[in-house]
């Protein structure tokens, strides 16, 4: 399949490595112009040039913070300037630290916030002016398994990223006339840093090891493994391009069959 991305430009945020790292991949190896960016230099540096030797697209890579409004600004500000439009935006962040109720006060909170719903909201301010100068555009948005049934020990992951989902739905009516459709991608257990880190956790509460976290992980997804990061990037290139035109306000789970909801 075509996905007519050729020379079109997509943000990518918290693109270093995981999940972000697999869409900016599937982009870049489908002929778009990708724009990371990850709040350590030398990370953003290096999977830029990875980008670069494998599939030979122009990426340009940039030290943004999510949590940060000023930095987000300046990196939707650099972008504009260095290709003039914007075409495709994906929404991510790290993860809230896990814990339950009572492990968190109102900083935590606040924190929380801050990261996971208030940088979807102004990634998504900051790049709509470019896409109705365009004539359109596709937001996405990388939430949790949270967002359809809460994960035990990630409180403050359930709250916030079900927030996020809701603004997906809201802004894919508001947005439609306009040519601008916005989506969500769902990952499962994804084999990423984010996830053996919570596995690690689990494995330290439980006593199991690591890998028996793992295998019972393994043991409730119906195909038996966790996905890989390239699975997921071609799930999110996907709903990002113009194949996907009439795809907008739902909710894709890339999670091997793991949730058992019907809708």
């Amino acid at each position: 399949m075509d996905l007519q991305l050729q020379d079109k430009v997509f943000m990518v945020a918290a693109s270093s490595k995981g999940l972000g790292f697999g869409i900016a991949q599937e982009l870049a190896r489908n002929g778009a112009n990708v724009c990371i960016a990850s709040r350590t230099e030398a990370d953003v540096e290096k999977a830029a040039e990875k980008l670069r030797s494998e599939t030979g697209a122009n990426v340009y890579a940039s030290v943004a913070d999510m949590a940060d409004p000023d930095s987000i600004r300046n990196w939707i500000s650099d972008v504009s300037q260095a290709f003039e439009q914007i075409d495709g935006l994906v929404v991510n962040a790290g993860g809230p630290p896990p814990g339950n109720f009572d492990d968190f006060d109102d900083q935590h909170w606040e924190a929380a916030f801050n990261l996971t719903l208030m940088s979807a909201v102004r990634l998504i301010r900051g790049v709509l002016p470019a896409m109705h100068a365009g004539g359109g555009g596709s937001i996405l948005t990388i939430t949790s398994l949270s967002v359809k049934e809460p994960i035990n020990g990630l409180l403050l992951s359930n709250v916030f990223r079900s927030g996020v989902t809701s603004l997906v739905k809201s802004l894919s009516n508001e947005l439609a006339a306009q040519n601008i459709r916005v989506n969500n991608l769902v990952p499962g257990r994804i084999d990423t840093d984010r996830v053996k880190a919570l596995d690690q956790n689990i494995s330290e509460k439980s006593g199991a090891t690591v890998q028996q976290v793992k295998e019972k992980f393994e043991a409730s997804i119906p195909l038996g493994r966790y996905g890989t990061v390239e699975e997921f990037g071609k799930a999110g290139a996907f709903l990002l391009s113009p194949a996907a035109s009439y795809i907008t306000g739902v909710s894709l789970a890339v999670d091997g069959g793991i949730l058992k909801t019907v809708w």
